[in-house]
Formats: structure tokens, sequence, C-alpha cells
């Protein structure tokens, strides 16, 4: 018998599996894609994961053999976690603190993450600031049989051009691929609402969605808020929107939420306003669309139109969408600073899988592999479940994908515009100031409000704690922080940083 042991996510193509395996259409969800899931496996074993599209991670039991099998989607849209006890039992779950809850578990910090974290801002890689604790990583499946694992990959994204086709014929088939995305990406009976910004992404999906409403944040400050064009893109739809406005005072009480919540910390700002709007869309739908992927796949970030200058160079530094602290600056902040602990040390695999790949897609592959993964699915998972919200995002799709992989880069990026193959696509159906408006991304005016007496008490607070003292060398933290008050507005991020692993430190380390 196979027993389906654990499960998030959303299956797609449930409809035409349910007719390859016999299933009936009239179930519940819950009792269709639990169907599917053990059905699936006997069929087709280990290569389950191949006939699956959608968002999910799951786990099997064969209670006849006592095999264990789970599996990631491709991307890495839910999470999963594992973790071996000392008497050589593996304790699995969606959540970390699922894994902390079973006999076993022994809480241990693995510092050596918060050198990785002071780069990137983000957990990355299998391991979790939770010793022992481990990721089974996108494309992945775990097989646990007789005390022992084995971890296989059945899929990676992978990159081949085809230079046969027209600007016009890859924006047709995006467009195609959309739209058969859309309509898988909920049933009739389902009500779902959409995320919008500013930008083409969430447009596109708005406009070729069936939504009614659509939900937006915003600022006081003209310079970051973005919810005035989002209105203007919902009214040129004919669609309702709801702007959610972000207070300084409304962000900084939400931080300890965020971090206990998404499990690990995460240094991503617009993290804590994404999880403000999730908490206010919640109030009215439990179901949720959003854009995010593209950006990775079809070259949508304004620094990989210098992919072709960063040339070979690419496999010293680049590590993904961000890196905001040299080695030496490492060096100067922590009191246990290993030298042999370094965040390109997590690529040096990929960069050696993709020899002779073009720059562009170089960087592609890194940020699809290791920044979707470890900063912004990391973010959509935690922050919609903590708020009871589904979110569904229809650009993440390994079909679409399919088409990114064979493009070539001049499709994608060019010395005046990003994204250009997917913005003509988008142009279809939105106007062309929105389809080929310049990229602004989700931004927060956090550079501000950190520096702001009035909101900033906590950030004081910890920056000079007994915590930060057991991690940094606290005059070189006051040096960083006193230059940013002083004008250097660029050292935000580092105080940002340094702050948000002190409040998840704090929340699972010191209060609980």
């Amino acid at each position: 018998m196979i027993t389906l042991k654990e499960y998030r996510g959303h299956i797609r193509n449930w409809e035409a599996l349910c007719t390859e395996l016999g299933i009936s259409t009239e179930l519940t969800r819950q009792e269709r894609e639990g169907k599917i899931l053990t059905e699936g496996y006997k069929a087709w074993g280990e290569e389950m994961g191949h006939h699956l599209h959608g968002m999910y991670a799951f786990a099997l039991l064969d209670e006849e053999s006592g095999k264990l099998f789970c599996l990631r989607d491709r991307f890495g849209t839910k999470p999963f976690y594992y973790y071996i006890t000392a008497d050589g039992r593996i304790l699995y779950g969606t959540t970390i603190r699922r894994i902390m809850e079973q006999p076993g578990f022994v809480k241990e910090l693995d510092e050596k993450q918060l050198q990785i974290y002071m780069s990137l801002t983000y957990p990355a890689g299998e391991d979790t600031f939770f010793k022992g604790v481990k990721k089974l990583m996108p494309g992945n499946i775990l097989i646990w049989q007789n005390g022992a694992y084995e971890i296989k990959r059945y899929w990676k994204p992978e990159f081949k051009s085809d230079n046969s086709r027209t600007l016009d014929e890859w924006a047709d088939e995006i467009h195609e691929t959309v739209k058969k995305m859309m309509a898988e990406v909920k049933t009739a009976d389902e009500t779902a609402e959409s995320f919008l910004s500013g930008g083409v992404d969430s447009s596109y999906v708005l406009a070729m969605s069936d939504a009614k409403m659509s939900n937006s944040c915003g600022y006081d400050d003209e310079r970051f808020d973005e919810s005035g064009l989002a209105k203007k893109t919902a009214d040129i739809l004919g669609i309702d929107n709801t702007r959610c406005l972000v207070t300084p005072e409304d962000y900084f009480s939400m931080v300890p939420f965020v971090q206990y919540n998404m499990e690990l910390p995460l240094g991503d700002a617009s993290a804590i306003a994404f999880a403000i709007a999730c908490r206010e869309t919640a109030k009215q739908t439990k179901l949720c669309y959003s854009g995010e992927g593209a950006d990775e796949f079809f070259g949508g970030y304004n620094m990989y139109r210098n992919a072709e200058r960063y040339g070979e160079n690419l496999k010293t530094f680049y590590v993904g969408n961000t890196n905001i602290m040299k080695e030496e600056e490492k060096q100067r902040l922590l009191k246990n600073y290993d030298p042999e602990v370094l965040p390109i040390n997590l690529v040096k695999e990929l960069y050696s899988e993709c020899e002779g790949l073009d720059p562009l897609s170089k960087m592609s592959l890194v940020d699809i592999t290791v920044w979707l993964e470890g900063d912004i699915y990391l973010n959509v998972d935690k922050m919609s479940h903590a708020v009871d919200l589904e979110i569904r995002m229809p650009l993440t799709d390994e079909r679409v994908f399919d088409i990114a992989s064979r493009m070539p880069s001049e499709y994608k990026v060019n010395a005046e515009q990003n994204k250009v193959a997917f913005r003509t696509s988008a142009s279809k159906v939105l106007p062309e100031e929105i389809a080929f408006r310049k990229k602004l991304g989700f931004i927060v005016p956090i550079r501000i409000w950190l520096a702001d007496e009035r909101y900033n008490a906590d950030v004081r607070r910890l920056l000079n704690s007994d915590i930060a003292e057991k991690f940094f060398n606290m005059e070189e933290v006051k040096a960083i922080y006193d230059d940013y008050v002083g004008g250097n507005s660029d050292n935000w991020r580092k105080i940002w940083t340094i702050y948000t692993f002190l409040v998840w430190y704090e929340e699972y380390f010191v209060k609980r």
C-alpha cells in the first residue's frame, strides 16, 4: 500500500492525469491530488516527476517495503526538508517546524551559514541554519529505505539555443503557452484574485486571467510607490484594484512575524511588504495569482544586459541576484570567520555543467537554481501559508521555461531593453506603454526608514544586544551603522541583513 505522508502544492495537469490513471474527476481537490500521487507512483515509480506539472513537494511511503519516496518540483516552489536523528531515523516535512516537533530532533545553529547569508541575504544551497536540517533541492528525489538514503536528480534546467526562429515566432509561442497555463492554473469553480505591481509580469498574468480583482501595495512616498501605475493598468483592463498602504510602523512590526514564519532568516526587504500584501489579500480571497519566474527565465533583470561584458569572469564572482558583502568585510564583522566558507562554492558545480553556454544563460542558470529557490519561492510559499492564502504562479512552469531554454539571448536582452520577447508577447494583450515599461522591481523605502529613530528602535536594540555580541565584532557593526546614518545609504542592505538574522535568531533560539 502506498500512503501519502506529506504534501504541499497544486497539480496543474490533474485532469489529464486523472484520465490516464483512471481517477474520478468528481473527487475533491484534496482527494484527487492524493490519488494522483499514490497512483502515479505505482505507474511511474521514480520517474513520476516527469509526468507532473505544477507546484509541489511530497513524501510517499510504500508500507510493504518500508521505502520512503520524497520529491520536490523542478524549480523548488514548495519546500521540503529532512533530518537524520542520532539513532538513525529520518524526520521530514514541508516545514522545518514539523521536523522540530518530532522526537529525536536537536536544535543547534549552523553558524557557518551566517557567512553565506551575509553575502546573499537568503539561505542558499541544501544546508540550513539548523544543523543537520537539509533541503531537498529542486528537481530532486530522496529515497529512504533500511536506514539509508539516496538523493537523485530527475530534472535540471538546460539551455540549447535555437537560432531558426524570429522574435515574433518566439513571442507567439510564449503567448500560446501562457494561455495554456492560465487554463490549467485553476478550476472553473475556483475564484482567484491577482497581485499587481507596475511591472509587465503581473500585468500580463492579470490580463490573461479571469480575475475580477487585483491587489497592489503602495507607500506615501511617491518615489517608491508603484500602486498608481498598477491602478492605471487595472483600469485599462477593466478590473477592480485595491491598494494596501504599507506604513513604516506596520512594516517594522511585521518583521518578527515574517522571520518566524519564514523559518530561515531572509534579508530581502521586499519580503515584509509582501507579507503585508498577503495578509490584506487573505481578508478577501483564499487564492491569488503572482507573476514570479519570468525575470529569471527571459532575462528580466537590468544586470543581465551586462552579461557579455562579464564573460568568463562570471564563474569567479556571480553567485546570484544579490551579493552585498565582500569577504574582507565579513572577516572584519564576524567573530568566527572561516575562509573556506565562500558563496562561490555553491555554484562551482553549476558553472562546470554549463561550460560553452553564453554568459546570459549562465547567469539565468545560477538565478533559477539558487536565487529563485532560496529567496523568491521561499518568500511566496512561507508568507502566503502564514496567512492562509494560496498563491499560484502561472509563469513558473517547465513548459514556459522550455521556451526560454531554446530562445537565443538576443531575444531576451539587448542594449535598450530586457525581456524583449516576453514583452512582445505581453503586448498582444497589454498597451505597449505597459508591456515595455522599464522594470522597477518591488522597491521599499527601507533605506530611508532604517535611519529614522521614530521607527528603528528594534534595529538599534538588536544591533547593540548580547545576541549581536555573540556573533559580531560590535565596533565594526557600529561603524557600518554610523556610516549609514551619516549619509551612506548604500549600507542599508548590510544593516538590514544583520538585523534580520538577529530577529530570526531571537525568535528561534531565545524566545522559543
